[in-house]
């Protein structure tokens, strides 16, 4: 399988889990609804600024959408929802506000192991 065979297939699965129409992801990203059918088949290659922008609508760091099945092995960090209720300036929020509690999560991650090791450094 091909890189953009592998992103075709997960942002296809990450949109389905949302519940969200092609057209409604291509009015996110601000592209036509049939590009959107030939990124999730592999035909064209998706480029980095939408695949960032991918990433922080589902939840996920970029490289995920680069691994064979993500969507079955990746926990989603923030929630789900209904992209059928909602416009695409929510979806920009819900983009931004996923980016803002992933990076909460890495730091607080980052900290708790920075005290483990002080407190294994210091008790030597």
């Amino acid at each position: 399988m091909t890189e953009d065979h592998i992103i075709g297939n997960n942002i296809r699965q990450f949109r389905e889990r949302l519940e969200m129409s092609q057209q409604e992801l291509a009015g996110f990203l601000g592209v036509t609804t049939p590009l959107i059918s030939y990124y999730e088949t592999g035909s064209r290659s998706v480029p980095t600024d939408k695949i960032d922008k991918l990433a922080s609508l589902f939840g996920v760091d970029a490289y995920d959408l680069f691994e064979e099945n993500a969507a079955h092995h990746t926990a989603n960090t923030a929630f789900a929802f209904r992209a059928s209720e909602l416009v695409n300036s929510d979806l920009e929020q819900i983009a931004q506000f996923r980016k803002v509690v992933k990076n909460y999560i890495n730091m607080k991650t980052l900290l708790q192991r920075g005290q483990t090791e002080e407190r294994e450094g210091s008790g030597s």
